[in-house]
């Protein structure tokens, strides 16, 4: 067995994944594959186009070992870990290169606050990876990728960065969605993790995951340009506010791309490159941008979700809609007001915000444990919106760290980075609080504002 290190193993968090059939050997919890990490044929054939190789298949195998150490091991009270993964890989060769295990470590323990360490031994069994391999054909030259859900960002991002016959639309869920115009080959992630019971629900890894994912569609489309589609209070918003006593959340900040690029480039040996393209702008600016487009109506935004409550919450009878109360749903419906979009009332659960009875705004939430969790998340949700709006208002010096590591990261200069992020918490704290005016001085999100977490009258 070959370590990406020389460091002594770590027993208690050790995850080996092993091949179906073979000897686990000894120490570590034990994940199979075709068991524990199960690949779907017809999705994994869909990304087995000419040019697939060991390596994306290998990277695929990566990314579940991944998902399955970071959501297997509960975080401590200081939120670090320690985890070591081993892994079997076609080519072993590529994974012990210098350059690909040490921008890897990096990169993970810079997305999520882990120390990780890998070893990869050989793989037995190469059939994975096909031997009639189809040359992958478009109706129209792709331009970009871009890692598309339901939400409004992609959407919106999306048209803006060009034309559905130049976007190489990528889905990143892990169960098919439903098809929409513009979506290409790569309609699904093509691996589960079962068996395991999940422990710790940060799963900080996701952004790895989707950010592989999408650079190997890319790869074997010919394609060097992701465009990452998040506005400014999605990118910077977690990193700049993060909640007490937990790892600041770089999944979509700019200095966690640079180092997926590096990771990308030592393992492929080419240059792809993550765009942010609305990086300095608000989802309601993203929004209004979108809306000016020829043929851009109202109703091709109505239709997206960005509400991520479990089924339980949002259910409604045969209709599954949006909570409207977490900081997703409160992002959303602060950024759609300021595009001027009015949705239709049945979009959320929690519809009426103008109230100052909660009771009155969840009674559509049946339980009373469901309805905790949504004053919880609401709570904190509407703070961090406010948090983030109160930046705006800081002077330079307290901005300067944050407008020293964006500027590194995106290879602006520090004057220019903080103008430019300056400009957008102004925006969006004129966007927060022309949203929380219109609903009135009896609004229990105004309570939260004072330090009610129940209502404005507690």
């Amino acid at each position: 067995m070959r370590r990406d290190d020389d460091e002594p193993m770590t027993r208690d968090k050790h995850l080996v994944v092993v091949e179906k059939g073979q000897g686990a050997g000894t120490g570590g919890e034990i994940a199979i594959i075709d068991e524990h990490i199960r690949f779907k044929p017809e999705v994994l054939d869909s990304f087995n186009v000419k040019g697939f190789s060991s390596k994306h298949y290998d990277l695929m195998v990566l990314c579940a070992a991944i998902e399955l150490a970071d959501r297997r091991w509960k975080r401590p009270a200081g939120w670090h870990r320690d985890l070591h993964v081993t892994i079997p890989a076609i080519d072993v060769e590529t994974w012990l290169r210098p350059a690909v295990s040490q921008s890897l470590r990096s990169l993970m323990k810079h997305l999520t606050g882990d120390s990780w360490h890998f070893s990869f031994v050989r793989a037995n069994n190469p059939t994975p990876i096909g031997s009639r391999q189809l040359p992958l054909i478009f109706d129209h030259k792709k331009k970009f990728a871009v890692a598309y859900s339901e939400g409004l960002d992609s959407r919106a991002v999306s048209a803006l960065s060009g034309s559905k016959d130049e976007a190489l639309c990528i889905r990143v869920a892990g169960k098919r969605q439903r098809r929409r115009e513009g979506d290409s080959f790569f309609t699904q992630i093509p691996f589960k993790v079962t068996g395991f019971k999940a422990k710790e629900s940060s799963f900080r890894s996701r952004g790895f995951q989707f950010a592989a994912m999408t650079a190997i569609a890319a790869h074997l489309s010919g394609i060097t340009r992701i465009v990452v589609p998040e506005s400014g209070q999605g990118a910077f918003g977690p990193a700049l506010v993060p909640l007490h006593n937990i790892y600041v959340d770089y999944r979509n900040f700019p200095s966690f791309f640079r180092k997926m690029e590096k990771f990308v480039r030592a393992i492929f040996d080419v240059s792809l490159c993550y765009e942010q393209p609305r990086l300095w702008s608000t989802k309601g600016q993203t929004l209004s941008a979108y809306l000016a487009l020829p043929g851009k109506e109202q109703k091709h935004l109505a239709n997206t979700k960005s509400c991520w409550q479990s089924r339980r919450v949002v259910n409604d009878g045969k209709k599954r809609r949006q909570c409207g109360l977490c900081a997703a749903c409160l992002l959303r419906r602060q950024s759609m007001f300021a595009a001027g979009v009015v949705e239709p009332p049945e979009t959320y659960v929690v519809s009426n915000l103008t109230t100052g009875d909660l009771e009155v705004a969840l009674s559509r939430i049946r339980g009373k444990a469901d309805r905790d969790i949504m004053i919880e998340y609401g709570s904190v949700g509407a703070r961090h919106l406010q948090h983030l709006a109160d930046l705006a208002t800081l002077p330079d010096t307290a901005l300067r760290i944050h407008a020293s590591q964006i500027g590194a990261a995106t290879a602006q200069s520090y004057d220019d980075t903080l103008q430019k992020l300056k400009m957008m918490l102004m925006t969006h704290a004129q966007e927060w609080r022309t949203f929380l005016s219109a609903q009135g001085e009896q609004s229990f999100l105004r309570g939260w504002m004072e330090g009610g977490r129940y209502g404005r009258f507690e």
